[in-house]
């Protein structure tokens, strides 16, 4: 069985010695991931009892679909930065923390408002969770077929989480037991608290770097703002998406201007110079507008539209999520020859063409239809889930892994804030019809899928050479010799290597 190098490579960013347990880092890294999606994912399995128990009006139901997305995407790429160099084990600990703080909030909450602060906290912790638990797992498996097998699981957990939370919720929503699922989230961070901090060494950066307060500030402020936006075009209120808009805009400019005038900036705008780094944000924005957009507003339209009951809506569903599960289990045993970007660029073409099979859906037409294009769709995005992880933390030099996750992270959350938005605002005929529903779904599916195609096709461009050829490097940067070959990408090294003990 394969195991890891007794030393670990120059430039690997990790302070703590080999003997770190790789593969509790990993399991507990996905377990954070699993807990974090799920809670994410879970209102869409019962969100018109929760809004019933709590007197929320369209507004608020609307809120609490997007808070947890606002926190997220609000502190993702700051707390990815923090975690490298201030520690990935404490920003990961610290992130559970958070998150089962906000679930506590939830659960108590009588009214719309404690709720939606509880997500927006719960949004905060699980920023810290994904962030830090990619950026762990990028330091305990330093080698890089072991990585895109870690990396793999670590997809797999992504996919478990959409699928577990809607489902859970559901169920408990028939007993009339919705609180449950945040209660229950009280002891299971507390024992993944203690575990965390018994199996799981710290690392961070050899050279940690000042905390950008500017440029964080600056940079929640401008995602906190353009989600704003997002959740005002979905309420069609014209003048708050066009106040927010600009005030994002103003502050996006000032994030760069901070950025390019620090000497150690948080967010190193030069990365975006590196097709694979460049590549790998772009899928993941791809990824948020297509799928995760479409699919967010699924289970809205099977039950409005097609009749199902909830809990049968993330049934059919979970098909999707489900199988994207199996799918980045099985992605490290792709060709050795398949590279990161590649991987994204199938993966987001398969997305593609299963969101474009859901298109044509006759008046009357049966839920049951939309299965061969979720079957499509879920296993490409397994395969996209992985890749996600694998290219987030090897485009950026290795003692960044914790900004890759966080970088990598913020664009898909952001860009399923657009797909949920353009998804719910093309999908929604204003008379209600059946047949009205089902038009708007088939042009949302087109553009869906359109947008996942467009997401492959700039992955191909930006990650070939010059002269035709694509680009390799399937290591850090930083770890390429002078000719630009990555010298880790060997026969030996193959993406179905074993993980070690």
């Amino acid at each position: 069985m394969t195991r890891l190098p007794t030393a670990l490579p120059e430039n690997s960013g990790r302070t703590e010695t080999p003997a770190a347990r790789p593969r509790a880092t990993l399991l507990i890294a996905a377990a954070g991931t699993f807990l974090a999606l799920a809670v994410y994912c879970a209102p869409l399995g019962n969100l018109p009892t929760i809004a019933a128990a709590l007197s929320a009006g369209p507004i608020a139901r609307t809120w609490i679909l997007s808070s947890m997305s606002i926190g997220l995407a609000a502190v993702l790429l700051t707390v990815g930065a923090l975690a490298d160099d201030h520690g990935r084990r404490r920003v990961f600990v610290i992130g559970i923390g958070a998150l089962v703080a906000g679930s506590l909030a939830c659960a108590v909450a009588g009214g719309p408002a404690l709720f939606i602060a509880g997500r927006v906290l719960q949004g905060i912790g699980a920023a810290g969770v994904i962030a830090a638990g990619l950026g762990l797992i990028a330091q305990a498996f330093v080698v890089p077929a072991q990585r895109a097998a870690a990396t793999g699981v670590w997809g797999a957990a992504v996919g478990a989480g959409i699928t577990v939370g809607p489902l859970l919720a559901g169920l408990l929503d028939l007993g009339g037991l919705w609180r449950w699922f945040y209660w229950a989230l009280l002891p299971i961070g507390a024992v993944l608290i203690l575990v965390t901090r018994a199996r799981v060494a710290e690392s961070k950066a050899e050279a940690p770097r000042p905390i950008d307060l500017p440029g964080a500030i600056t940079l929640s402020a401008a995602m906190v703002a353009l989600l704003l936006a997002m959740v005002a075009g979905r309420q069609r209120d014209a003048g708050v998406v066009l106040v927010t808009g600009i005030a994002a805009a103003v502050l996006i400019a000032g994030f760069i201007s901070i950025e390019l005038r620090r000497r150690a900036p948080m967010l190193d705008l030069a990365l975006f110079r590196r097709p694979r780094f460049t590549a790998a944000t772009i899928a993941a924005l791809a990824t948020g507008i297509g799928v995760i957009g479409l699919m967010s507003f699924a289970c809205t339209f099977l039950v409005t539209t097609l009749r199902m009951s909830t809990l049968q809506a993330a049934g059919l569903l979970a098909i999707w999520s489900g199988l994207s599960v199996v799918a980045a289990l099985l992605a490290r045993r792709l060709p050795a020859a398949l590279t990161g970007s590649r991987q994204l660029a199938i993966g987001l073409a398969g997305v593609g063409v299963g969101l474009l099979t859901m298109i044509g859906l006759a008046p009357g037409a049966s839920p049951w239809d939309l299965l061969p294009g979720l079957v499509i769709a879920g296993v490409a995005s397994g395969v996209l889930n992985a890749g996600l992880g694998r290219e987030a933390v090897a485009s950026v030099p290795a003692d960044r892994a914790g900004l890759g996750s966080g970088a990598n992270n913020t664009a898909r959350y952001l860009g399923s804030s657009i797909g949920v938005t353009v998804v719910g605002i093309i999908a929604t005929d204003p008379r209600g019809t059946a047949a009205g529903m089902i038009a708007g779904w088939d042009h949302a599916a087109a553009v869906a899928g359109l947008v996942s195609l467009a997401g492959a096709a700039a992955v191909v461009l930006l990650t070939r050479r010059p002269g035709g050829r694509h680009h390799r490097a399937e290591g850090n940067p930083a770890d390429a010799n002078p000719a630009g070959r990555d010298r880790s990408e060997r026969p030996v090294d193959r993406p179905g290597a074993l993980l070690p003990e």
